[in-house]
């Protein structure tokens, strides 16, 4: 904790959410948004729009070396996505909290990729893992 954040002051951060096109495409885009509603964030930027393969590619470069960029970047180009900029108190691990284990078969039950996940690709969110990575994902989709 910084030595200069008042005792009990809130610690309000900003992450990326989107949801990813497997969710777009079975209109589950409007409960995920009340769901991240309900649980008190700030939308504080929201958009729609179809990444073109490059976009993707440059979104998920940290994964470049992996054997999962292509088919990942091929997936996340493939229909539309919502791009939305949460704000709340620790944001990032609370987002991550919502949206749950990367892998559905492993998320605990009541976590949106537990719900709406049907593989670790096909996971329905995206969240910032750090507030490094959420500066970075944000500045990505909103210069």
């Amino acid at each position: 904790m910084d030595e200069f954040m008042p005792r009990g002051a809130i610690m309000v951060e900003k992450t990326l959410a989107i949801i990813k096109p497997d969710a777009v495409k079975k209109k589950l885009a409007g409960k995920i948004i009340q769901r991240i509603e309900d649980e008190d964030f700030k939308i504080s930027g929201l958009k729609m729009l179809h990444l073109t393969r490059e976009e993707a590619e440059g979104f998920y470069i940290i994964h470049k070396d992996k054997h999962f960029y292509n088919s990942l970047t091929d997936f996340m180009s493939s229909g539309e996505i919502v791009i939305m900029v949460l704000e709340g108190e620790n944001a990032i691990s609370h987002w991550r909290k919502v949206m749950g284990a990367t892998d559905p078969a492993l998320a605990e039950p009541g976590t949106l990729r537990h719900a709406f996940g049907s593989s670790i690709e096909q996971n329905s969110t995206h969240g910032s893992d750090s507030p490094s990575t959420a500066e970075w994902e944000i500045d990505y989709f909103y210069k």
